[in-house]
């Protein structure tokens, strides 16, 4: 907690950057937080490693900021925008490069696509780690970072365009991958990277349709700022209801893979309500708060980019498929249980005690009312952004959804998915075997998590670092520096041995030598003078 407030009230990016790796640094602690499981520790190493690369980039866009204009403030930083955006730097401007360099760190922090491998691992935390720091606050400072820098990113028409598109497909990867998990947690947390990159597109989708009209201003970043950080504000709510379902359904069965739960809607009546309250909003069904911030993402993307339109309203169905999936699987049917998991026989199912029952409800109302802030823009007053700034025709209508058609397709598509994840997995009238027979390599492809894991440990890790940069190094310290080194040692001993053929110890010899010696000095003196 002590880290995130000082990330989020630093001014300059060099504080930032402190808060920044303590965050980091805490997060791995609380993935590793049963030490004794393998799978835990692995997942820990695993997230730090793989954040830590994208931190390279953000010290990286530090260090060339402040070597342009001297400062880590962010206000300065702004204001010099405009200028930075004229320096010349490796074939593009130094702010491009320096926006860049941000968004690989927001990209490693927030598991947005390549580095998104470490947070369905990060599930290895304890259930309310998940829920606050995985899911509300750490794994979204990326998303904040971003957009408090926007006015940079705003002037590069490559950066922002970066942030929109790395964001629209994160969305949609992400998704699919959700379709085939098991494991409730990490079908969440498939469902949070997927839910960043909505926010990364709303942060990326105005600001890139501005850049294409040539109007950029401060004002403008403020509206794309406005809408990533309002779907930001109303996931922290229904997101964290859904990983304390999660926890739970745990508590009740004894484990997370929902194979073995099914028919806990009768004997968690709260768990199920509010699961299935987070899931509606998660799904952007009306009025609840996911719909609202939602919709309002949607509506930006259409303005700027249909193709990234067309993903979001995709990654709208799967959206509502997957969680609803993950409903029937764990609280309709029959119970198919009776895990012992943690040593406990769970073949009674029951309900959770108050204390954590509590937190449910209380999660659950801001899931239904939180959206209802800004229905008249006063979550984007609170944000800075007052509109009436931005060109006609481009952000026209966006913060009143309902004058507009999206959001009713919108809804129509959510409850589409809704209905199919119902076809499949509560009425069976399609078998979810018969889809995967349908859909064998494809399914494979989804379910292997395309085999991402498998690239960076197997190829790139295994091969290419430890049997082809790291052996190459351990050959250079071995042969090179090594070599250097004993090659010395070895010309001094043999030369001493040479030596030390000549001491055999008889005085007699010795003095032949010394009158030899004697003599050849005496010849030379003679005859050179």
């Amino acid at each position: 907690t002590f880290s995130m407030l000082g990330l989020v009230l630093s001014d300059n990016l060099l504080f930032t950057f402190v808060f920044w790796e303590m965050v980091g640094l805490c997060s791995y602690l609380l993935i590793g937080f049963w030490y004794h499981r393998k799978s835990a520790a692995d997942a820990a190493k695993k997230a730090f490693i793989v954040t830590r690369i994208g931190d390279f980039g953000f010290l990286a866009a530090i260090l060339l900021l402040f070597s342009n204009t001297g400062t880590f403030d962010i206000a300065t930083l702004i204001e010099k925008a405009p200028a930075l955006a004229a320096v010349s730097f490796l074939g593009a401007s130094a702010l491009t490069w320096a926006a860049v360099g941000i968004f690989a760190g927001a990209i490693g922090k927030s598991a947005q696509f390549p580095l998104h491998v470490w947070l369905p691992d990060a599930m290895e935390g304890p259930t309310p780690v998940s829920a606050l720091i995985h899911s509300a606050t750490m794994v979204c400072a990326g998303v904040f970072l971003v957009a408090r820098t926007m006015p940079l990113f705003v002037f590069s028409t490559e950066a922002i365009t970066l942030v929109a598109v790395i964001g629209g497909f994160t969305a949609i990867f992400a998704a699919t991958m959700g379709l085939t998990a098991n494991d409730i947690k990490r079908v969440l947390a498939y469902s949070t990277i997927s839910q960043i990159g909505y926010m990364m597109l709303g942060l990326g989708a105005v600001g890139m349709a501005v850049a294409e009209e040539g109007h950029i201003s401060v004002e403008i970043a403020k509206a794309g700022v406005a809408i990533g950080m309002f779907h930001l504000f109303t996931h922290a709510f229904f997101k964290s209801l859904l990983f304390l379902g999660a926890g739970s359904v745990s508590h009740s069965t004894g484990t997370f893979d929902m194979r073995r739960m099914g028919g806990l809607r009768k004997t968690m009546p709260w768990t199920y309500a509010t699961f299935l309250i987070g899931s509606l909003s998660l799904a952007g069904i009306w009025p609840l708060a996911g719909f609202w911030s939602k919709d309002e993402i949607l509506v930006s993307a259409m303005a700027s980019q249909p193709v990234l339109f067309w993903l979001a309203l995709i990654t709208v169905f799967l959206t509502a498929f997957y969680m609803f999936r993950a409903i029937f699987m764990t609280f309709h049917g029959t119970y198919r249980g009776g895990a012992t998991d943690d040593g406990v026989d769970h073949s009674h199912t029951h309900e959770s005690p108050p204390i954590m029952v509590g937190p449910l409800v209380f999660l659950a109302i801001l899931a239904i009312g939180a959206g209802w802030w800004n229905l008249t823009g006063g979550f984007n007053e609170f944000m800075g952004y007052h509109g009436g700034h931005a060109p006609e025709g481009i952000i026209a209508g966006l913060f009143a959804p309902f004058t507009h058609t999206l959001p009713l397709a919108a809804l129509i598509v959510g409850l589409f998915g809704i209905f199919m994840a119902y076809v499949v997995y509560c009425g069976k009238w399609l078998k979810a075997e018969t889809l995967g027979r349908v859909f064998g390599p494809l399914y494979t492809l989804v379910f292997r998590k395309y085999f991402f894991d498998e690239l960076y440990e197997n190829i790139i890790v295994k091969l290419v670092l430890i049997k082809g940069l790291f052996t190459g190094f351990s050959l250079f310290d071995s042969k090179g520096v090594d070599g250097a080194v004993n090659g010395v040692s070895e010309v001094v001993m043999s030369g001493g041995r040479a030596i030390r053929q000549a001491q055999t110890g008889q005085l007699q010899l010795y003095g032949l030598f010394i009158g030899i010696g004697i003599a050849i000095i005496s010849i030379c003196v003679f005859i050179f003078g």
